[in-house]
Order: structure tokens, then sequence, then C-alpha cells
């Protein structure tokens, strides 16, 4: 068996909402794993290589080392550094656009765009704490243009580690009102991803324990005392059984 795949959770705005999912192979079958708050996950994981690809046949194994994709399973997203500066090769180029800020607990904040009906889920599927749309406009390559501009004063881009660090903080409303302030916001959005933490996880790359939620792309889980965050790209390509990890891994001072 092996991880070779997530999906980030849908907010409460789609409908239906969807929990985060694990993808997990089991010969040529993916079993979609849902990662439901407050359900046990039981994965032990071993070594780590390319997690290859998915078609319609099912999954098609990897044995290159390199993961979570070797170079010939590495897809680029021909617009991920775009600035606008194209000739809007993908068909949903052409799609309206919607121009955001998004909010990182406490202080982070970034541009992004996305295509005008996935605004709520692009938000939502990065972890973002609040949101706020700026601007709609007719297609991707203004919107990069424009997202270009305002991210030579803003990020357009949060790491996932600045990501967990926030995971027990809630958002400076004095920081995020002020940059709304520079913006006329068409709307804005407030998020709750339900993990009620009082102090930051310990970073860990595990896939056992009772699942408290997901943010984004991180799984927050409750191991022997202890609340673990794990990225879950860092799970993509693991060799895994389906039984509870023993290795030891870090605990937080509250445990003992």
């Amino acid at each position: 068996m092996q991880i070779v795949g997530y999906e980030p959770a849908r907010p409460p705005t789609d409908q239906p909402a969807q929990p985060a999912a694990l993808h997990v192979a089991d010969d040529d079958h993916v079993h979609h794993v849902e990662l439901t708050p407050g359900t046990e996950l039981a994965y032990t994981l071993h070594d780590r290589h390319c997690a290859g690809h998915r078609d319609d046949a099912g999954h098609h194994p990897c044995p290159n080392d390199d993961a979570p994709h070797c170079h010939q399973h590495t897809r680029t997203w021909a617009c991920a550094r775009c600035t606008g500066d194209c000739n809007l090769p993908l068909d949903t180029c052409t799609d309206e656009h919607a121009i955001y800020l998004a909010a990182f607990a406490p202080d982070t904040f970034k541009v992004g765009v996305t295509r005008s009906w996935r605004l709520q889920t692009r938000l939502y599927e990065q972890g973002a704490d609040r949101g706020a749309h700026i601007n709609t406009v007719p297609d991707g390559r203004i919107a990069r243009q424009l997202e270009a501009e305002i991210a030579e004063t803003l990020t357009d881009r949060v790491r996932t580690p600045t990501k967990r660090r926030s995971l027990a903080t809630t958002v400076d409303d004095h920081a995020w009102n002020a940059l709304l302030d520079e913006h006329d916001a068409l709307d804005t959005y407030t998020y709750d991803h339900g993990l009620q933490l009082d102090t930051e996880p310990v970073a860990e790359t595990l896939a056992t324990g009772t699942i408290r939620g997901t943010k984004g792309r991180l799984l927050v889980l409750d191991h022997n005392d202890t609340t673990y965050a794990t990225d879950l790209r860092d799970l993509l390509g693991h060799d895994v059984t389906p039984e509870p990890a023993t290795r030891d891994v870090q605990a937080s001072l509250g445990s003992f």
C-alpha cells in the first residue's frame, strides 16, 4: 500500500461540505480515506518513493526514489508563477477571475487569484483564517497582472511552516483591518477550521492518531497525549501498512 494523493477539505459554503482525504493505493485500486475529525487514523509509514500516477484505470506505481514524484511524474502548473505575461494557455484562463486577500493568524497576509466560482473554496483549502474579495476581472491574465502589482508590497505565497506556527493563534484584527482599509473589499469571509488548539502542535510526519481536523494541507492528530501537525504532502509516496505506528516521535512537554 502507498499514499498516492490527498484532497484538502471543502468549506461549509460548498454543498455538500467535504472533509480532507488521503488517497491510498492497494495494488492498482485507490481507496479514498476521509480525514473526518474524531476518527482514528492508523497507518505505519515505511520507505518513501515516487507516488506514480493515477488515471481512470487506477494507480500506476513508480519505483523511482524521488518523492513525492520523480521528474517523469511531476506535473507543472502553467499558472504557478505567472505574472500575466502570457497568451492565456489554459482553457480556464478565459474564465472570470477574482483577486483576493488571505489572512493567516496572527498577521501573515497574502494576495492571490482564482476563478470567481472557486473563491471561498480556494481560501479554505489554503487554510486561510480570513479572506477578502477585492476585485473581479474578465480573465486570468488580467488577474495575474493585478496580483503582481499588489505582490510588490504583499506576499503571494505563504509556506506551510508559517501556517503551522499559526494554528493556535488568532488573526490580529488591527493589522487585518488596516490592510482592508487599503483596498475596497467587495466581500469578506471568516473561517473556523474547528481545531480548538491552545498550543502549537509538534511538527511530525505521522499517520497515526485521533484526527482533530485539517487546515489547508495540515493534518492535526492527537497521539499519546501529544498533538501533532503533519503536512499532507509529506505523506505522499510513503509505503504504508494499515496498523498504528509504534516508532518513537517527539512529544510535547504536556504529555509528561
